[in-house]
């Protein structure tokens, strides 16, 4: 992206001035594209409701949420965020039987769990979809009529390996025989490991051989479509063999539980077309939806890119509208080294979690770990480490040794001395009380929002907490280099530089609450309201660091600090209790 980078060299030159990052907004995009209207989509997968939500759908939330919540920092206005649920199927048809309810009901259950858990989790979705909503029915219907009056459907007899788990048919080259627990020959999945059956029946087919070419160019084309660069790369790979047509119904008298083919009673929609479509419907398909196509970025497990980056550009393709703009692919968590199984009884409980962590803390955890090319383990002890170490000891404690009433027994904010810290290169070296580590400090601090907006725009949040834990370690490093403490608040010099010192330290802060906010909202307000930042006063188009130090005013310099919250993070215990 020669735009991007040539706009990030010309930034680093500039400092954090009023204004400034109204204008990385408008040029960096996020790495979205403009449609007519500013409005832009982001998009968690929906998720399947066979079962209550864990870890790694939590993970895909928060990850779409920190996206979302960044953008709008950033002064973008009209996004909309969508999450929601995957109803239909034949593995809800056999759940709910097997629960002994219907489908409708076992759906009902299920999506208002994944519901509450956002909701906990601070999920600040716009949309929250249904695939048995009726308005996701009509845009399904539609979307089918593009297809079959654009000549890319056809009816046949189709046999193959069909895999309930996964709802999809199989190559004679993906599945293979192995043994089951008790020695019996069965064929299974090569990828998953699921059980597949042989299937004969009539389906309506997509003509999707016809757009291997096209999905070609499109990825060569856009080198960004898909990241991270290995699972672009895995697109291509798997557009290089053989593409078959695709079979996208599936006969009523099998799977009843799903959106009737239009015209044909005899046929369900097959559940990937269906599920696929919720991006469309979420912005108004077939009628308003072009405020927002094809400015899209959906945010999927690598479980289910195959679906995203093959099946659905296709489809749009066919239905005349273009592929989403951006895939990112994250990839999935396991839990002390083991894939997560209700067999091993190792599923993680996002409430539990919740409960032990609290919900900024896990949330912090998701995003400071896990990386979105390679999976992500979870311990106990792990979190606990990072917490305490991050959260609890360096930022918590910052702010504690900064606010003190021992420092700051008027719980004001500091006022900046330009003779103690000077900007001037030729005064630095003579009277000024800053040392070259100090200045290094500030140019650090003053470079971290575009290295954070850089991290958000490349789908790598976790280098963003990374270059934000850099700074605040930094900071730490400057309050003990300079011990204020031991400063003489009678001598009028000695008073002056502790200010000082407090002023910068205080600053510091300040952006890292403004920047923590997508990632830690609950706690980066406890932290700015600690600093008498108004909630006016919290978007990185109006940031302007150091003020006094680059001549300018500063609109904080004697508010009065807001009330004291106590601990910013309590220190965890090795049994998960928050100390008190």
């Amino acid at each position: 992206m020669p735009a991007m980078q040539a706009f990030h060299a010309r930034a680093a030159r500039c400092f954090l001035r009023p204004g400034f990052f109204r204008g990385l907004a408008e040029q960096a995009g996020w790495g979205l594209r403009r449609s007519s209207g500013g409005s832009q989509l982001l998009s968690t997968p929906i998720f399947y409701v066979n079962g209550p939500p864990h870890i790694g759908h939590l993970y895909s939330a928060v990850l779409a949420d920190a996206l979302h919540r960044h953008r709008r920092l950033l002064g973008c206005e009209g996004g909309r965020l969508a999450t929601g649920t995957d109803e239909h199927g034949l593995k809800i048809q056999t759940a709910a039987a097997a629960a002994g309810t219907s489908p409708q009901e076992f759906c009902d259950c299920v999506s208002a769990e994944f519901r509450e858990l956002f909701d906990q989790a601070g999920i600040s979705y716009t949309h929250f979809i249904r695939t048995t909503e009726q308005q996701h029915r009509q845009a399904v219907a539609s979307f089918w009529a593009a297809l079959r009056d654009g000549g890319w459907l056809y009816q046949a007899d189709y046999e193959g390996w069909y895999c309930t788990a996964e709802e999809s048919f199989l190559a004679a080259s993906q599945v293979k025989e192995c043994a089951d627990a008790q020695g019996s020959k069965q064929m299974v999945s090569i990828e998953s490991g699921h059980q597949v059956h042989w299937t004969r029946e009539k389906n309506y087919m997509f003509k999707l051989s016809e757009f291997q070419e096209p999905l070609q160019r499109w990825l060569y084309k856009n080198k960004d479509a898909i990241s991270p660069e290995p699972y672009h790369q895995q697109a291509l790979q798997w557009l290089e063999g053989d593409l078959p047509d695709l079979s996208v119904s599936r006969d009523r008298n099998r799977l009843h539980w799903g959106i009737p083919v239009p015209g044909d009673s005899t046929q369900t929609i097959y559940v990937w077309v269906d599920a696929l479509v919720n991006y469309l419907t979420v912005v108004g398909y077939p009628k308003k939806h072009r405020a927002y196509w094809p400015t899209v970025c959906h945010i999927v497990g690598k479980d289910i890119l195959k679906f995203h980056a093959v099946y659905w550009p296709a489809l749009l393709m066919a239905a005349g509208l273009e592929p989403p703009l951006r895939i990112w692919v994250h990839s999935h968590w396991t839990v002390e080294g083991q894939k997560m199984s209700k067999s091993l009884g190792n599923v993680v409980d996002p409430k539990e979690c919740f409960r032990h962590y609290t919900v900024d803390g896990f949330r912090y955890f998701l995003l400071r770990q896990g990386v979105p090319e390679r999976d992500c383990d979870y311990y106990d002890e792990k979190v606990i480490k990072l917490l305490n170490s991050e959260l609890a000891d360096a930022l918590g404690g910052l702010l504690n040794r900064v606010t003190a009433s021992a420092l700051n027994p008027r719980g004001t904010y500091p006022i900046f001395s330009e003779t103690c810290f000077p900007r001037d290169v030729e005064i630095q070296s003579g009277s000024g009380e800053a040392l070259a580590e100090d200045y290094k400090l500030v140019s650090l601090v003053e470079s971290l929002p575009m290295k954070v907006s850089t991290s958000f725009d490349r789908f790598q949040i976790y280098k963003a907490l990374e270059s934000i834990m850099d700074c605040v370690r930094e900071t730490n490093g400057f309050v003990q280099r300079h011990r204020p403490w031991k400063l003489c608040p009678e001598d009028p010099a000695e008073r002056r530089w502790q200010e000082t010192i407090l002023y910068v330290a205080v600053e510091c802060l300040r952006v890292y609450g403004l920047l923590l906010q997508p990632v830690v909202p609950a706690m980066a307000d406890k932290l700015l309201s600690r600093l008498g930042v108004s909630p006016t006063e919290r978007s990185l188009k109006d940031l302007d660091f150091l003020p006094r130090y680059h001549g300018r005013r500063c609109p904080f310099e004697g508010r009065q600090l807001g009330p004291d919250p106590g601990l910013l993070f309590p220190r965890l215990r090795k049994n998960c209790e928050a100390s008190n």
